[in-house]
């Protein structure tokens, strides 16, 4: 399916030099950011106090919400557990207060708000769960990246590969970057939808590598830029159309999700479109810089004597 169709070929790899020197220093930007601020990090990972209420009716979060602030907690994450009459709240661990202090203190606030309201559970998360979330998270962060990597150079050669996993660790970053610049809070939503990039960031790269292979064999009397030039703007309608209605969907829960959805889609939000740039002008320009050409993606002989169908000395065509 195909919006429309561009019958010349957009000169995309002739921008790459300035393209990529846009993305290495807002690259260079969001690491710099990453060690001078740091990330906001959530209550799963710092530590602090779960709590559980309920309400005889349904509950006003946002009512819940400004009671809370009220007590000196930004940013506390408020959301609807399990009905829309149970409220569960995250807060931070509070200096020269104990967990029980902080629980007794907010419940106190919410009964003055609300004398109906009653506490069903409260929890404290140490330092020591956070710690351990830290260190699976980067685990599974680094599972994802080198399973990307083996995946990549079996479908297609280690030049694609090294080229796509830098784009893709080009997304990750960049998110982060924003993360820590404007200190927004990093929660465990917020690690589940920069995983989540990173499977489809790595996916508009297959694409584009695929389509590239096949004009490499398809196409002989083409150059390595022209070929990738022409790949990336054969692929732009599918490009479009799946990209954009992606975004729709994720617009909507950042719009209309509420506090709850709010960072997790705008984590997905960035990673999304900074995931559409890498591919194209980050993946396939590092791709064209290592040398990429057809006999990367050219099997051997097969047999003593004859030659593989795809070589461009066998005379077949594809």
């Amino acid at each position: 399916m195909e919006l429309f169709r561009i019958r010349k070929d957009i000169p995309f790899m002739r921008h790459a030099i300035v393209l990529n020197a846009i993305s290495a220093i807002t690259f260079v930007l969001a690491v710099l950011f990453l060690v001078t601020r740091g990330l906001n990090l959530s209550v799963e990972f710092t530590g602090g106090t779960v709590m559980e209420v309920a309400y005889e009716q349904p509950a006003d979060l946002e009512a819940v919400r400004k009671v809370i602030e009220a007590q000196g907690y930004a940013d506390v994450p408020v959301q609807n557990f399990g009905s829309s009459q149970d409220v569960m709240l995250r807060l931070p661990a509070k200096a020269g207060q104990t967990s029980g202090q902080q629980s007794d203190a907010v419940l106190a606030a919410l009964k003055a708000q609300n004398p109906a309201v009653t506490l069903k559970r409260t929890e404290f998360v140490g330092p020591q769960v956070g710690q351990e979330l830290v260190e699976h998270g980067l685990m599974a962060l680094g599972l994802v990246i080198v399973g990307i990597m083996i995946y990549l150079a079996v479908r297609f050669e280690w030049k694609y590969a090294v080229s796509a996993i830098i784009a893709n660790l080009h997304d990750v970053v960049i998110i982060l970057g924003f993360f820590a610049f404007f200190q927004w809070e990093f929660s465990l939503a917020v690690l589940a939808a920069v995983l989540a990039v990173l499977g489809y960031s790595v996916n508009e790269s297959v694409v584009i590598f695929d389509r590239i292979r096949e004009t490499f064999r398809r196409q002989r009397k083409m150059n390595t830029v022209q070929i990738i030039d022409h790949a990336i703007t054969s692929t732009i309608s599918r490009t479009i159309i799946t990209h954009g209605s992606t975004q729709i969907m994720v617009l909507s829960m950042l719009l209309f999700g509420g506090p709850t959805l709010h960072y997790f889609a705008l984590a997905l939000t960035i990673g999304i479109l900074f995931g559409i740039y890498s591919s194209v002008f980050v993946a396939a320009a590092i791709a064209m810089w290592l040398g990429i050409k057809r006999e990367d993606l050219i099997k051997g002989p097969t047999k003593a004597g004859t030659t593989h169908p795809d070589d461009p000395n066998s005379g077949a065509v594809v």
